[in-house]
């Protein structure tokens, strides 16, 4: 397996993937795959990249601006879904490594990722790379899946760079709001569905 840049030339296998988190119905608010150009446009073009063995795209990963503000230059948001046929082999710790590491070099400070509770795998991926719970927005978006229109919770993680700007002094007032919220809660149904997104037990897959 190997990490590369995402070019036009793998359009078709990461829209693909895409769709297959749209389907999974715990990956996104989403409910149509964009085109291709609408879909590169969002996308920050030196980080985003593919995990490929030596027939197919395994999964992709890529950083999205999360305002057009300059204050807010430094931000960016996560995109990641791994091929359900590729799970469980280090496709997603390899992809979100590589954005990592491309956001240092470029310098941003910050990373977002919105998810849903219930995708487990997706948190425990974030949490492993260092991304910390934030809080959960709740009720945050209606879904429409599967025939039904259900409220559903985002939790938040973020990491912040060693390198740039460095960590934030934490009070003792932010350490009691941290140990307080480190837990995200478990998924309660609401109008008849559960809610949760981003990676899933399924394809991991990261922003809402």
């Amino acid at each position: 397996m190997e990490i590369v840049p995402m070019l036009p030339e793998h359009a078709p296998e990461v829209l693909a993937i895409y769709q297959a988190g749209v389907d999974g119905g715990n990956a996104t608010f989403e409910t149509a795959v964009p085109a291709w150009e609408r879909f590169s446009a969002g996308k920050l073009p030196e980080h985003r990249f593919v995990a490929r063995d030596a027939e197919r795209v395994l999964g992709w990963a890529a950083l999205s601006p999360t305002s057009e503000r300059p204050v807010y230059a430094g931000v960016a948001e996560v995109s990641i879904y791994i091929d359900p046929a590729a799970q469980g082999r280090g496709a997603g710790r390899a992809l979100l490594g590589a954005l990592i590491d491309s956001s240092e070099r470029g310098g941003l400070w910050t990373l977002t990722a919105g998810i849903f509770p219930e995708n487990a795998a997706s948190v425990r991926l974030h949490e492993s790379a260092g991304f910390r719970f934030v809080g959960v927005r709740e009720r945050l978006g209606r879904h429409d899946f599967g025939g039904r229109s259900v409220w559903r919770d985002v939790a938040l993680y973020e990491r912040r760079s060693p390198s740039i700007g460095g960590p934030r002094p934490r009070t003792a007032e932010t350490a009691v709001r941290c140990r307080a919220w480190r837990t995200p809660p478990r998924g309660r149904g609401r109008d008849g569905g559960g809610h949760g997104d981003q990676i899933s037990n399924r394809p991991a897959f990261s922003r809402v």
